[in-house]
């Protein structure tokens, strides 16, 4: 996979993404009561997978940053993975889960990166 510079960019947004949902999921799960408080109605199993993936959107940054295809196949699964988390997350909600509708969003805005930076790694790979 050759580098090209829409990918070098959403390589770097996907790193600070990362790092800034390590930071933010870690505070929602291990920081003080008062800030897991504040988050209000947390969904347990979207906010470990948004903290675990995290890591991984950092590897998959970087990946992509050298032009690895692995990075193109973690962005892939990524895009994947949040796609069955909200399923998920649906579910819940249509069990009458109690949620916070900053959730809704989070996840779309999750789900739209990942699958854009797929669509235009793989677009990119074709040779397109």
């Amino acid at each position: 996979m050759t580098s090209h510079r829409p990918l070098k960019v959403l390589a770097a947004v996907a790193v600070v993404f990362g790092a800034l949902t390590v930071f933010s999921g870690g505070q929602g799960l291990f920081g003080p009561a008062h800030t897991r408080a504040a988050l209000g109605h947390t969904v347990g199993f979207v906010l470990w997978f948004n903290f675990l993936a995290g890591f991984v959107y950092v590897v998959a940054g970087l990946g992509l940053w050298l032009g690895r295809r692995w990075g193109l196949w973690l962005a892939t699964a990524l895009a994947l993975g949040t796609a069955l988390v909200a399923v998920a997350f649906g579910l819940h909600v249509l069990d009458g889960g109690a949620y916070e509708m900053r959730t809704v969003g989070a996840l779309a805005l999750r789900l739209g990166f990942w699958a854009v930076v797929a669509a235009v790694g793989w677009r990119r790979a074709a040779g397109a």
